[in-house]
């Protein structure tokens, strides 16, 4: 009996012994597999947090390129608004005003018109302001004609504020002196000085 007993000890002492150890080897085994699988996902989480750090420092170096370009665009833009009333304050009513004068349009269109060679000079047609016509009219009519020698075909047109449009009657080209052409013209040769002076 004692020896039964003793056999049934061993091999249960035995038996737990062996499932002890191959316990403490599963345990180790699966200790072993979660930290490799923390350190895995550790190493995912870092490099989920530095993409998101570049994609972060890449936004902003955008967004302050946009920005800078916005601003230099609205500088630029602000400028240029500045340059123009300045330019249109100089120019606009001097310029409309001379152009609105019978006797100074009368005189530049006699001097544009006898530069016109002869063969062209009694095909010539005139565009002015339908707010000069009385003034204008018996001019084209009674005096143009008689200084270039042939006959000079007038219209008026509301569209014309100030100044006059001249060419062949034919249409195949014309020369713009109104206001609006005289304004333009005069703005862009103050301009590169209007910008020097007020920007540097």
């Amino acid at each position: 009996m004692d020896k039964l007993q003793e056999l049934t000890d061993k091999l249960f002492n035995e038996g737990l012994s062996k499932g002890k150890a191959e316990g403490e080897a599963l345990l180790a085994k699966a200790r072993k597999e979660a930290e490799e699988i923390v350190a895995q996902a550790n190493k995912e989480a870092e490099a989920i947090v530095a993409k998101a750090r570049r994609e972060a420092e890449d936004l902003a170096t955008k967004v302050n390129g946009d920005l800078r370009m916005a601003g230099a665009q609205t500088l630029q833009a602000t400028r240029k608004d500045i340059e123009d009333l300045i330019i249109t304050k100089v120019t606009d009513t001097q310029v409309k005003e001379a152009l609105s004068a019978p006797a100074f349009i009368k005189e530049i269109i006699e001097t544009v018109a006898k530069n016109f060679n002869a063969g062209q000079a009694g095909d010539l047609a005139l565009v002015l302001p339908e707010s000069l016509r009385s003034q204008l009219e018996p001019f084209v009519k009674n005096e143009l004609g008689k200084i270039l020698g042939g006959n000079v075909e007038a219209s008026f047109s509301k569209k014309i504020a100030g100044g006059f449009t001249i060419g062949p009657k034919d249409g195949s080209y014309f020369i713009s002196l109104t206001d609006d052409t005289f304004c333009a013209l005069i703005g862009e040769y103050l301009r590169p000085t209007t910008k020097k002076f007020l920007f540097g």
